[in-house]
């Protein structure tokens, strides 16, 4: 299907730009009905930003045993909705978010650091906002 496209832009491409209508469009190409079937099919989308499970802040700042303030605050309340993982939202990243964060990342399959990083973040956000929650 790729060779297909290539090809086909390959032979449009210099057509349209000397002037001359392009022979075949991507548009042309037969898609097999499992394709346009999965095509068609609505998606679930999953919220982020406004309509956010939880709205602490929008900020993702490395975080780690210490940290403290918004960004803690809505790390708990992700691992709360991911894992089911119980934390006070108390913006506190103690010994039981780094606990939660390393259960979560286990679950998840990525890194086991204890830290939350720009991949936990991802993962997090996805899975707390995801639907069939908690995962873990």
């Amino acid at each position: 299907m790729r060779r297909v496209l290539i090809a086909v832009a390959a032979l449009a491409l210099p057509l349209s730009l000397a002037g001359a209508p392009a022979v075949a469009s991507a548009t042309d190409v037969v898609k097999p009905a499992r394709v346009v079937e999965k095509l068609n099919r609505p998606t679930a989308l999953v919220a982020q930003g406004p309509d956010d499970i939880c709205n602490f802040t929008d900020s993702r700042p490395s975080l780690s045993r210490g940290s403290s303030g918004a960004a803690v605050r809505q790390a708990q309340c992700y691992l709360n909705q991911a894992i089911g993982a119980g934390l006070d939202e108390d913006g506190d990243f103690g010994r039981l978010t780094q606990a939660a964060t390393r259960t979560f990342q286990q679950c998840a399959g990525i890194v086991v650091d204890g830290r939350i990083g720009a991949q936990t973040w991802s993962f997090l956000s996805f899975w707390a906002n995801a639907p069939g929650t908690p995962f873990c």
